[in-house]
């Protein structure tokens, strides 16, 4: 013999599977550029590159949110040096799929982040092509050493801090976490650039794309 339930049980059983269905994942806060300035390195320097960013989100239906390039740019012409981890904000960021990347700063730039080809998302939530896909778009400007600071390098590591779309290198990270220079498997810091050019970039596995985070 089926028993029936109680009411106030009905009641408090359907009142979770309703909170269930309407809870929505947290609000992207960290993306891969699906395209890049299309000059190469040439982002309009820093303010250019998170300007950038800020229209990709949009775009996407993200609002709200102040978005920020992950690059880091030396000292010079009267400005200080600038380090990429300290122009994201304190996390906890997610991508476009409502996976968290990363808890925090120190989170990030640890072994423990859940940055990789299958999590580090463009802001349309597609997967960007890491290495074996044709072409290999797997090289990520940032400018930056392990910990998200800026090169104390005298060569040029930021493509003359995102303004050259010719002579110069960048720092770049692989996206995929594999694939060749000092630091293979660095999401941020795997080689330095062949150039800044689109065709330079494109060269050694890139295409001038970049992270951007929100706060």
């Amino acid at each position: 013999m089926r028993m029936a339930l109680p009411v106030a049980s009905v009641v408090a059983v359907l009142s979770c599977v309703s909170a269930s269905a309407g809870a929505q994942a947290p609000h992207m806060s960290f993306f891969i550029t699906s395209a890049g300035s299309g000059k190469g390195a040439d982002l309009g320097g820093l303010e250019g590159a998170d300007r950038h960013c800020q229209a990709l989100a949009e775009a996407a239906g993200v609002t709200g949110a102040s978005w920020h390039a992950y690059l880091s740019a030396t000292a010079g012409n009267g400005h200080a040096a600038v380090n990429a981890r300290d122009r994201i904000g304190p996390g906890p960021w997610y991508n476009a799929r409502g996976v968290m990347v990363a808890r925090n700063v120190a989170d990030l730039h640890s072994d423990n982040n859940k940055l990789g080809k299958e999590t580090s998302l463009t802001e349309k939530g597609a997967a960007v092509n890491g290495r074996g896909d044709t072409p290999n778009m797997h090289d990520i400007l940032t400018g930056s050493k392990l910990d998200g600071t800026v090169s104390s390098d005298t060569t040029d590591t930021t493509c003359r801090n995102w303004t050259s779309s010719d002579a110069g290198s960048a720092i770049v990270g692989h996206h995929d976490r594999q694939g060749g220079g000092a630091n293979p498997t660095s999401w941020n810091s795997a080689h330095p650039s062949r150039g800044c050019s689109q065709q330079n970039l494109q060269s050694s596995g890139g295409n001038g794309l970049f992270y951007c985070f929100g706060t």
